[in-house]
């Protein structure tokens, strides 16, 4: 016991002088909470497990297949097959062998999200892309908890980073999501909200993004670019040295266009040129626009059943 506890001092050496001693015990005994062990899940857990954060919560109930291996920290040949949660726990030990690590080998839903949150001092969001409404329920229990929650998009060449207070604006105020909507109505209000600005020009081929099938390009940079603006910030909130800049802020760095913008709205993504974002997105993704229609078609029918049961 005392050589592993030497071992964590001897691993976190070189962070002294970045933070304090102090402030690594800390994160010793810290706990994140990461929904998602995939591509930016997985290179979370590791990013923080060598900061020194000494418990995590982890939660995925995929498992590894070759279209993960250019981009997954946990997907190698030797790995796939094997669940994602498992994989990762693992290597994170190997990284900190006193590191308590709570598996939950399936994903986050409304049973069990209780649970998952149970001790966590911050929520980190890393649930595939396409799961929307996985994502609004993770971030809506852990206002309920009041827990700060972080998300962050590996956007072409960049990463975003929305943070959310428990007692500020809610996800889906600041997604400008209403409960009316489609899934596809949903999911466009999410990918037009992560990033801070609309952007100039186009640096992704839309023909590649397949919402049926839940798929679309990703760069492995742009994923490490989101465990490197994720785990700062988790150092911010279990820190505590400053307050963390909250929605309605938002962030973007795009590595290849060499910029940084931010933004703050207010109101949430409710503006028109948001409105109008959306609209355009049902028009250059015609899977999304698929979707709305057979969530609207299944709609229909049901209301037609009820009417027909009623008469």
């Amino acid at each position: 016991m005392n050589a592993i506890k030497d071992l964590y001092r001897k691993a976190t050496a070189r962070n002294i002088g970045l933070i304090t001693e102090e402030e690594q015990e800390i994160l010793r005994h810290s706990t994140v909470a990461i929904a998602g062990m995939g591509a930016v899940g997985g290179n979370y857990l590791l990013t923080l497990a060598r900061l020194g954060v000494g418990r995590f919560i982890i939660a995925d109930g995929d498992v590894y297949e070759p279209a993960n291996l250019h981009r997954q920290a946990g997907a190698f040949v030797s790995t796939l097959g094997k669940n994602k949660a498992e994989v990762m726990a693992a290597m994170a030990r190997d990284i900190n062998p006193e590191a308590d690590i709570r598996v939950f080998a399936e994903p986050v839903t409304d049973d069990n999200l209780d649970a998952f949150l149970d001790g966590a001092d911050v929520v980190v969001d890393g649930i595939d892309f396409f799961q929307v409404d996985a994502r609004r329920a993770l971030f809506a229990a852990a206002r309920d908890k009041g827990l700060f929650a972080l998300t962050s998009g590996p956007v072409a060449c960049g990463a975003t980073l929305q943070v959310f207070d428990p007692a500020g604006m809610s996800f889906d105020d600041y997604f400008g999501i209403r409960p009316a909507m489609t899934r596809a109505e949903r999911l466009a209000c999410f990918i037009v909200g992560l990033l801070p600005k609309l952007p100039k020009g186009r640096s992704l081929d839309m023909s590649r993004v397949d919402v049926l099938g839940e798929k679309g390009p990703a760069l492995a940079p742009a994923v490490m670019l989101c465990a490197g603006v994720v785990g700062v910030e988790v150092l911010r909130v279990l820190l505590k040295r400053e307050a963390p800049r909250c929605v309605p802020h938002a962030f973007h760095f795009d590595a290849l266009g060499r910029s940084f913008t931010r933004s703050r709205h207010r109101r949430g993504r409710t503006r028109w040129l948001d409105k109008l974002a959306r609209f355009v997105l049902f028009r250059r993704l015609p899977t999304l626009a698929t979707l709305h229609r057979q969530e609207l078609d299944r709609r229909a029918d049901g209301a037609g059943l009820l009417a027909a049961g009623e008469a």
